[in-house]
């Protein structure tokens, strides 16, 4: 059990000390500086597009200008982080990486909204979704 403790402290300190280190080079430039291949090509917005804008403002205690720019993204962190939470304790616990019924359906559940908010934003009438 500690050794599963200790590797998923590895994994998620890399992950933050990345994201970290990516910020802190947006905040030196002034902008986030990965722009999104989906919408350089076609020209539509993907579900993902303003994710990097919606963590720097979220860094700066933003929460209006985060959910402008990437609304789904937003109100799912909390899901998201009750997700990760509940599957890191069964890892550890259990030592199995497989998520249980319910924790299936509310990832599934979280891929659906992101699939239709991706579709809507690219509809004129539902313009007030795209990245601000």
């Amino acid at each position: 059990m500690y050794n599963r403790i200790l590797t998923l402290m590895k994994i998620t300190g890399g992950f933050l000390g990345i994201g970290l280190f990516y910020a802190f080079i947006c905040f030196l430039a002034g902008r986030p500086l990965i722009p999104c291949l989906f919408h350089s090509i076609t020209g539509l917005y993907c579900p993902g597009c303003g994710i990097s804008r919606m963590c720097l403002r979220l860094l700066r205690l933003d929460f209006r200008g985060a959910l402008r720019a990437n609304a789904a993204v937003f109100l799912l962190l909390a899901p998201g982080f009750i997700l990760f939470l509940s599957l890191g304790y069964r890892y550890i616990r259990t030592g199995s990486l497989r998520p249980n019924r319910i924790q299936n359906i509310v990832l599934w559940c979280m891929i659906g909204i992101l699939c239709l908010f991706g579709l809507l934003r690219n509809i004129p009438f539902f313009c007030f979704l795209r990245p601000q």
